[in-house]
């Protein structure tokens, strides 16, 4: 809103800094939380449809924002920004829900420790121990840097979504240089331009959708669980339509073309990119469950910083090298990152291994696959959350001594504390606000 008043540059840029660096928390928290609330099975729909904001939205925006911004001023469209995105954090601060499941145990256990009088702490946190500001900050701030450049997995693919990603913007300078500079259209209808790379977005929607059969039917080669590298497999076709589309925008943009050919161009482009968006985003958050959040932001950073640099070479480059050149370089980079999918989805399996972080959450899920398969008792989250309650607090006054501690403030013996052994995936994953309903 505060863009929407501003007299100068200087001020402009500041405010756009904040509007960014807020603004950017959905695209890292989103992937955790489908994470959290969706099993491998339903995850690839989920991330789908997820996917329609991040990719519909940027070329959706210039159609609505290009006669909003002819007809308005620029200060409408950032006035439009601050209404959708007012509207939607009101909505979001109200019914969107906490879904990370130690969070959700550690709030059971405090609540068991108000209810009983007794202490009682996961085992989540019990093996972890206490964290400090310094820790929780270390880690939100500085795990996602460590993924990049430490998982050859997450460097590699990331800058892969960083080049396609930054293309996208790239075009938003490129499009009114091809368009309207040089066949004169308006501002208004040069955003009309983008309705090539729209429709081949949604054609991408659909045929992810379509192809999650594909996913299914590994998982049941696999035992119920698809190796991350399933997810790949319409990464490699996007891979291929990527450059197509590209070199195809960079040799028909010129005027002596008919128009409609570097628009239908903008078909394949749009197809490929997400495409091998949805392929990676599915691929990294099986790859890193419990650490999904945290490679994702390092994701999103790094394709946010490609998306805000390459504008700014945009005119230049066009300038220096002519249309069509100058689109050629990015269709070069995105015919070069062809192979990636391919060779990660036949050696993914076997650098996982390797990979420190890769490997562990590797090891976390067996782990939770095996606990729950083990587990006879009544299961967290298939009855309502007083049930579970009730439950829990009739076998708390029958425990097993070595789980058992005094806890000690100021040398005064305070009531025991008890192991809460739900562990942190336990609950049930799709309907998590129900689990803990009554707490």
């Amino acid at each position: 809103a505060g863009c929407a008043g501003v007299n100068n540059i200087g001020s402009l840029l500041v405010l756009r800094f904040f509007a960014g660096s807020f603004g950017s928390s959905p695209f890292t928290n989103a992937g955790g939380v489908i994470s959290d609330i969706f099993s491998a099975q339903e995850r690839g729909r989920a991330i789908t449809i997820f996917s329609l904001a991040p990719c519909l939205g940027p070329a959706i925006g210039p159609l609505v924002g290009g006669f909003l911004g002819e007809n308005e001023g620029w200060r409408w469209v950032q006035g439009l920004l601050a209404i959708f995105a007012g509207i939607l954090w009101i909505l979001g601060s109200l019914i969107v829900p906490e879904t990370y499941a130690p969070v959700l145990l550690r709030r059971r256990a405090e609540t068991l420790s108000k209810r009983t009088g007794m202490v009682y702490q996961t085992k989540f946190d019990a093996e972890r121990g206490p964290i400090s500001a310094k820790q929780m900050v270390s880690t939100v701030l500085v795990r996602p840097w460590i993924l990049l450049f430490t998982e050859p997995i997450v460097l590699l693919l990331s800058i892969y979504i960083a080049i396609i990603y930054g293309t996208l913007y790239l075009l938003f300078a490129a499009f009114p240089i091809v368009f309207q500079v040089h066949r004169g259209w308006s501002e208004g209808v040069g955003g009309l331009a983008f309705l090539g790379v729209a429709v081949g977005m949604f054609a991408a929607i659909v045929f992810s959708l379509y192809s999650h059969r594909w996913y299914t039917a590994s998982a049941a080669k696999h035992g119920g669980l698809a190796p991350p590298e399933s997810r790949l497999i319409i990464g490699m076709v996007g891979s291929v339509a990527l450059p197509i589309g590209m070199f195809w925008f960079a040799w028909t943009n010129g005027p002596s073309v008919h128009w409609i050919s570097p628009i239908m161009a903008g078909a394949p482009f749009g197809f490929g990119l997400t495409t091998v968006f949805l392929s990676v985003t599915n691929y990294l958050i099986d790859a890193y469950v419990i650490y999904a959040a945290s490679v994702l932001a390092a994701n999103t950073v790094l394709r946010s910083l490609f998306g805000a640099a390459f504008p700014l070479f945009t005119r230049y480059m066009y300038d220096r090298l002519g249309i069509h050149w100058a689109s050629s370089i990015p269709a070069f980079l995105a015919l070069a990152c062809v192979p990636l999918p391919f060779f990660f989805y036949k050696f993914g399996a076997r650098i996982r291994a390797e990979c420190k972080y890769a490997s562990a959450a590797e090891q976390a899920v067996k782990m939770f696959l095996a606990k729950a398969a083990a587990t006879t008792v009544t299961e967290v989250g298939s009855n309502s959350g007083s049930e579970d309650d009730v439950d829990i607090e009739k076998t708390a006054e029958v425990k097993d001594p070595l789980e058992l501690t005094r806890a000690k403030t100021n040398d005064t013996v305070k009531d025991p504390a008890a192991i809460y052994e739900a562990g942190p995936y336990d609950i049930d994953r799709v309907n998590t606000k129900n689990s803990v309903s009554g707490i």
